[in-house]
């Protein structure tokens, strides 16, 4: 099938720190011809990468647990146990935000950083994709509350045993799929990670 669209109009709603765009348009059909003309909104997010901190002498991942507002009215609460993750700034690369990020969201450098996959965060209304990593870290030297001051960053940076971080998911205690993602890759490639970085 020839994957076509029609943008019809296109006009900007909002620009602030995310950019809302509504959308007139029309799109190739499977069985041939055109759909109807659809009104979408769609929010311009950009690119962001993530980064599973893991240390694989001591078997242990570093969790980040902050607030978020899009979790307001979720019954489980708006602090959620997430991984080092950022927007990926014009001139940068994924790795490089995903080394920055772990600098400031827990304090510390990662390394050997392996590409897991790069997935669409949530295509029916926004552009974001996220770059997702695992890397190589030293939990000896992590911990604390970390964050960029000036972004109003509050993150506490939390040591667990990879079983355990694993076990969080089907309890249903991380929800940040960036983390549910990682962490089953992760007990899917645990030995090739080990190899790749000479353990």
């Amino acid at each position: 099938m020839e994957q076509s669209v029609r943008i019809l109009e296109e006009h900007t709603c909002y620009e602030g720190f995310f950019k809302l765009v509504r959308y007139r348009l029309q799109h190739a059909l499977f069985k041939g011809g055109w759909s109807a003309e659809l009104i979408r909104e769609v929010l311009e997010r950009g690119q962001a990468a993530a980064v599973l901190p893991y240390d694989p002498k001591r078997d242990e991942v570093i969790l980040i647990e902050q607030f978020r507002p899009g979790a307001l009215s979720d019954a489980n609460g708006a602090w959620l146990w997430e991984i080092v993750a950022g927007i990926v700034e014009p001139g940068e690369s994924p790795q490089e935000v995903a080394e920055r990020e772990a600098l400031e969201e827990m304090g510390e450098a990662v390394t050997n950083l392996m590409h897991i996959c790069t997935f669409f965060v949530s295509p029916g209304s926004t552009t974001e994709t996220t770059a997702l990593f695992c890397g190589q870290v030293n939990a000896e030297r992590v911990g604390g509350i970390h964050g960029v001051a000036s972004e109003y960053e509050d993150i506490q940076v939390h040591v667990l045993p990879f079983p355990k971080a694993l076990a969080w998911i089907a309890e249903g205690k991380i929800r940040f799929a960036p983390a549910i993602i990682a962490l089953q890759w992760l007990a899917l490639h645990k030995q090739e990670v080990l190899e790749n970085w000479g353990n």
